[in-house]
């Protein structure tokens, strides 16, 4: 999948979770704004309760969506036989907007009422999702090939000298630009506690917009041609932020190793409640359209 499809792809998930969510508001927001007492009397209390038509619905969709969601990218990751249908990172965005949009058709089939043993269930699913935003941004500060294998600190290293040759080549960068936006004592042994991590984080992110836009100003003084110079600034955000990826590596890794332990707890009770209460909901007779 190239760079144009992949934006197209991400695109049609963020459009359609919007208009998911742009739709639920929309057709319930008076229902679901009416304090619980008063909503018997409305005339679309019928559709909207968790055991109407509407309701119901949700509950099914949304549980349907984040089951397959799972089971998809854990299929894709641990079976050998389909390691080869497509890079495993399309398939956990897939996991992501699967389990975002289920989730929000969830909470609408709640109608926005928690309790009982269900609410274990709820509550569990809002920390699998909270926590699978957490996962991504972890994730993601990890480098990665495109098919999502874990690059060592070698493979990093690597990357980010091609970068420092391609502009100094490519472009004619001086070196001392180069050097400027060296930001770290690159090492492997980098493990930082996560007060540290989130100061450092914030302070080299400012630090970066800054080196950039003095670069940038360098830059525009310059005779390059104004394609020329978005195409160096790209590069130098691209270095920064392999830099930063080195710099946070065993940090990032290590709260990678905490969040499985985290995540995979809430995802267990979510899904035996959930079954739980799917078992007792048939049992009792409660049916949607079959």
């Amino acid at each position: 999948m190239n760079k144009k499809l992949h934006k197209i792809y991400i695109f049609i998930f963020f459009t359609i979770t919007v208009l998911v969510l742009a739709f639920l508001i929309y057709n319930g927001y008076d229902y679901y704004t009416t304090p619980i007492d008063k909503r018997f009397f409305l005339p679309n209390h019928n559709t909207l309760k968790p055991s109407g038509f509407l309701g119901h619905g949700f509950g099914i969709i949304g549980t349907f969506l984040m089951s397959a969601g799972v089971a998809i990218y854990m299929i894709r990751k641990r079976v050998k036989m389909f390691s080869n249908f497509g890079a495993l990172k399309y398939w956990l965005e897939l996991h992501i907007f699967l389990c975002t949009i289920g989730p929000i058709l969830v909470l609408f089939h709640t109608a926005f009422k928690f309790g009982g043993i269900v609410s274990i269930s709820f509550w569990s699913m809002v920390m699998v999702f909270l926590s699978g935003i957490a996962g991504r941004f972890i994730y993601i500060r990890i480098p990665r090939t495109i098919e999502g294998e874990e690059l060592n600190i070698e493979q990093i290293n690597r990357i980010n000298e091609n970068l420092s040759f391609k502009l100094m080549t490519d472009y004619k960068i001086d070196k001392n630009i180069i050097d400027s936006i060296e930001l770290f004592n690159i090492n492997i042994n980098n493990s930082k506690t996560f007060k540290e991590f989130i100061i450092n984080f914030i302070l080299d992110y400012l630090s970066n917009k800054k080196k950039i836009k003095q670069i940038n100003k360098k830059l525009k003084t310059s005779d390059l041609p104004k394609k020329k110079r978005k195409e160096i600034n790209k590069l130098i955000k691209e270095k920064l932020s392999i830099q930063n990826k080195i710099n946070y590596l065993k940090t990032m890794q290590n709260l990678f190793r905490y969040w499985h332990v985290a995540h995979l707890p809430f995802a267990i009770i979510m899904l035996i409640i959930m079954i739980v209460h799917v078992t007792i909901t048939v049992t009792f007779g409660y049916k949607w359209i079959f």
